[in-house]
């Protein structure tokens, strides 16, 4: 085995946080509208009969938006497209681009048919304790049959994307989520409204709304598309050798993220089975670790991918393992004080974002404890999210697939060992346990497949990350008894402690981080005190 020096982080990881930068401030004002997005929700629905059913139906299409629009296709659009732009001209690159988009344009609505038309049994096969609950599963299958052609719209907008954030652009394309949340609850509000007048329930106007949301996240990258050079072509070749690699690469991590959403079908059904409310407080806990998932894990994603897909493209080894354990200390770095802050403050946090109208305290109660198991496993989600494009990058997708289905034995493992003591906190601890495992899996592996990285370096930054996070929790903990008024006063004190806590908690998190010198951070700091200095 060869010995790795350890990386500098400079380079591609300055590029790399500068586009996760960007990026993460797009996603987070996506985050931002789909949690008021779920305060709405909240509020007008509670975690009843209504969102329950809501939930329900648009994870059907939702599973596989993941399979095809944040999954299998972006990352495999992305490896090809990239090696194609290094190693071959624009009009390649384009026509392949357009016959992709073709492509699956057929093969989804296709898929979005079947899905319509079999509404019912697959609403029977995900939820089957529905049918205890009068009207319950007549109103999921409802709201499915409207939702499913948002998987049409977020499966092209994927391929855009992808395009896009070939080409550097990284804005444009993170901020197409946030105009599909301003259509889901602009839209989605005014329809609700405006259904019980016609007869029919508010909670579908809210469905409308998401596809009006998927249309607009489409819509509005397409200006920016044709700018950086597009121009679409009537071309659908099936024997186009591009398009067969994107097929290739994305048959292995089809299966491996079916073995994910197996996982979360299973998780639905044992949730459906709880108490009613359950799939709604597992769904609003998930939202909140969907933040920093999408801020931290999918930001580097996004921006990793086009790096990894060209120093591969150019069989450059050395710079790929210094781009990937640069971007883990990095993930690393975000994702376990995210982990402990969120398993300190889930009360106050959930208390402030939903109790409000139909949403009672043991609504918070119940989702909070969920968060708090949910958030174990938060570094794990994110280090995934860079660690996937990596054997995307070296061609071989095989590996994450065999992870996914390891995960899938652990979370019915534990789930049968757990739910009956723990309910739908048994479901949320799960679903940790399963992506922890993954996680572990697949570093094992990677570390064979790129004959070692510097892991005595990676583990010198996480152990200064722990340290740092341990000194920011115990800073916390103290200040929320001195704040114990203010948490659970008016609104207005909830925002103010929590602005507190959060602001000393990050503030010592930075100090401490910035004395123990961890390289990654000591590069960003370094450069915003450059930009700081110049303006």
């Amino acid at each position: 085995m060869t010995t790795n020096p350890p990386p500098t982080p400079s380079g591609s990881t300055g590029k790399i946080a500068r586009s996760a930068g960007t990026v993460s401030i797009a996603v987070m004002c996506s985050r931002v509208l789909g949690l008021i997005r779920e305060q709405v929700f909240a509020g007008l629905f509670g975690a009843g009969f209504a969102n329950d059913a809501f939930v329900v139906a648009f994870r059907i299409p939702n599973l596989l938006r993941d399979l095809f629009a944040e999954g299998a296709l972006s990352a495999a659009f992305v490896t090809v497209f990239s090696e194609h732009s290094t190693n071959r001209g624009p009009e390649a690159t384009w026509r392949l681009a357009s016959n992709v988009l073709i492509f699956f344009t057929v093969v989804i609505s296709a898929l979005t048919l079947v899905g319509i038309v079999f509404a019912e049994p697959i609403v029977n096969l995900l939820a089957p304790d529905f049918l205890l609950t009068p009207g319950k599963t007549a109103l999921t299958v409802q709201l499915t049959r409207i939702m499913f052609p948002f998987l049409l719209f977020v499966s092209l907008a994927a391929v855009v994307m992808g395009i896009l954030n070939t080409k550097g652009k990284f804005f444009v394309p993170a901020m197409s989520s946030t105009f599909f949340n301003l259509g889901s609850i602009v839209g989605g509000l005014s329809l609700a409204w405006l259904f019980p007048h016609l007869g029919q329930p508010a909670i579908a106007g809210m469905a409308w709304g998401t596809l009006i949301g998927g249309a607009l996240q489409l819509l509005m990258q397409v200006p920016t598309l044709l700018k950086v050079g597009f121009r679409f072509r009537w071309t659908c070749d099936l024997t186009d050798p591009g398009l067969k690699r994107i097929l290739l690469l994305m048959l292995p991590a089809t299966i491996g993220l079916s073995a994910t959403n197996i996982n979360i079908l299973i998780n639905t059904n044992f949730a459906a089975s709880c108490v009613q409310g359950s799939v709604s407080w597992l769904s609003y806990a998930f939202r909140l670790v969907q933040l920093p998932i999408g801020v931290f894990g999918v930001a580097l994603s996004i921006a990793i991918m086009p790096i990894l897909a060209k120093q591969a493209a150019l069989k450059d080894l050395e710079s790929l393992k210094q781009t990937f354990t640069s971007s883990l200390v990095l993930v690393f770095a975000l994702a376990i004080p995210a982990t402990a802050g969120l398993a300190l403050l889930s009360m106050p946090i959930i208390r402030l974002i939903y109790e409000h109208g139909a949403f009672t305290a043991n609504d918070t109660l119940q989702t909070a404890s969920a968060l708090s198991f949910y958030a174990i496993g938060l570094f794990a989600y994110s280090a995934i999210k860079v660690m996937v494009p990596v054997f995307y990058a070296i061609g071989d997708t095989k590996y994450p697939v065999i992870g996914s289905f390891l995960g899938v034995g652990a979370n019915i493992l534990t789930i049968l060992l757990v739910i009956g003591s723990l309910q739908h906190r048994g479901i949320a601890l799960s679903t940790s346990c399963a992506i922890i495992l993954n996680f572990l899996f697949l570093g094992t592996v990677l570390y064979r497949k790129l004959s070692g990285f510097p892991l005595a370096y990676l583990m010198r930054g996480v152990l200064k990350i722990l340290v740092s996070t341990g000194i920011m929790s115990g800073g916390i903990w103290g200040l929320q008894g001195f704040l114990g008024g203010w948490l659970g006063g008016s609104a207005l004190g909830q925002v103010a402690a929590l602005v507190v806590l959060i602001g000393v908690g990050g503030g010592m998190y930075v100090a401490c981080l910035q004395l123990l010198r961890l390289p990654e951070f000591t590069l960003l700091t370094g450069k915003l005190v450059q930009r700081f200095r110049k303006s």
